[in-house]
């Protein structure tokens, strides 16, 4: 059965529950904060993420914040954003950022609300998907300029390469 299908069965527009729906569907570790927000962590190919989502009634939106840690050399700093600026200029649907106090790598997005139209389910699972894939697609270009040296446009060449099969 599909998420869809299970969350047809309930009454709620509220895109929180949708999240814990699709989190329980896809057995992802979740902590439903409040009504409003939810924490959810998602293992990827390189690393395990943490998602958070959050309902701003006031704005009309859905915020998605992806994050992982990251603690780059300061002598790296000025190349890592750099990179982060080029991967944003690759990517539509979000953007990503450095929250130096945290120590955090953080992808965000925000999708924007209708009362007429309220998100759907797979509307809201895209979302999901498309961060992790974007933290997944990027991460490497990310390590490899924080810890080996390797310009923006190298690590960049070298983490988007199609690699075929595994080793």
């Amino acid at each position: 059965m599909s998420a869809a299908e299970l969350f047809l069965s309930s009454d709620s527009l509220n895109p929180i529950d949708m999240v814990e729906t699709l989190a329980a569907h896809h057995d992802w570790d979740f902590d439903r904060m409040n009504e409003d927000q939810i924490a959810v962590a998602m293992e990827g190919l390189w690393r395990t993420y943490s998602l958070s989502l959050a309902l701003a009634p006031n704005e009309h939106m859905l915020r998605l914040i992806c994050t992982f840690e990251m603690d780059p050399p300061e002598t790296t700093m000025p190349a890592l954003y750099e990179t982060i600026s080029r991967a944003n200029d690759m990517v539509w649907s979000g953007a990503f950022s450095y929250w130096e106090s945290q120590r955090l790598m953080v992808w965000r997005y925000g999708l924007l609300l209708s009362e007429d139209q309220p998100a759907g389910i797979d509307q809201i699972e895209r979302m999901i998907t498309s961060a992790l894939s974007a933290s997944e697609r990027f991460y490497p270009a990310f390590q490899l300029v924080a810890w080996a040296d390797h310009s923006p446009s190298a690590a960049l060449d070298i983490a988007l390469a199609e690699a075929v099969g595994r080793a």
